[in-house]
């Protein structure tokens, strides 16, 4: 009868040892399950290079974002180099075809809430002859310059029927475009290289 409290002992300690280990497991994978929503939710963007010819450079930044009224826009920000010389800094905005007619006459209205208002100016790049009724695109070289943070932005976009979208330009965003601003020529043509 002595062995039987000993085999009861060291399968409770056998017990014991394995829901210890499934607790401290469940410690070390909490942070992962408590991150993966966070993580998956977060936009990912980039900066992306063109190299469209000799001599001619373009860097893009790209996000699909959604106005107050949940039309989805493409809002599109690229500058051009041709034979190392900047031709422009260019904000494309593309709304769904049949939603939303841009007045592509008029200027984009862009604030960062009540400290700072920009209007950018309608301009078409050298290599952009027209642009459908659902797009616009604007200079946005003295916007970006002037423009000192990371935080949001409120852009109204002009439409066709006298009304205007709201856009909200998240701080992800506003980063990447900064980034963009300040992004020589020399890197991309060393990448080039590279490659």
């Amino acid at each position: 009868m002595q062995h039987r409290p000993l085999l009861f002992k060291e399968i409770f300690k056998g017990i014991l040892k394995r829901i210890t280990l499934g607790l401290l497991l469940c410690l070390l994978a909490l942070p992962l399950f408590i991150l993966m929503p966070a993580a998956s939710a977060m936009p990912l963007a980039s900066i992306h290079t063109y190299h469209e010819r000799p001599g001619q450079t373009t860097f893009r930044s790209k996000q699909s974002l959604r106005d107050r009224r949940d039309r989805s826009w493409q809002v599109i920000l690229f500058k051009r180099y041709q034979e190392n010389e900047l031709q422009g800094l260019y904000l494309r905005l593309v709304g769904f075809p049949g939603l939303a007619a841009v007045n592509a006459q008029k200027p984009l209205t862009i604030a960062t809430g009540a400290s700072a208002q920009w209007q950018a100016r309608p301009a078409l790049d050298s290599q952009t002859q027209s642009l459908p009724e659902n797009a616009a695109q604007y200079d946005m070289l003295e916007v970006m310059k002037a423009l000192s943070g990371d935080i949001p932005l409120q852009v109204e976009i002009p439409l066709a029927d006298g009304g205007i979208a709201e856009l909200v330009v998240p701080p992800f965003a506003v980063h990447e475009w900064r980034d963009l601003t300040a992004q020589a020529l020399d890197s991309a043509l060393d990448s080039a290289l590279v490659n």
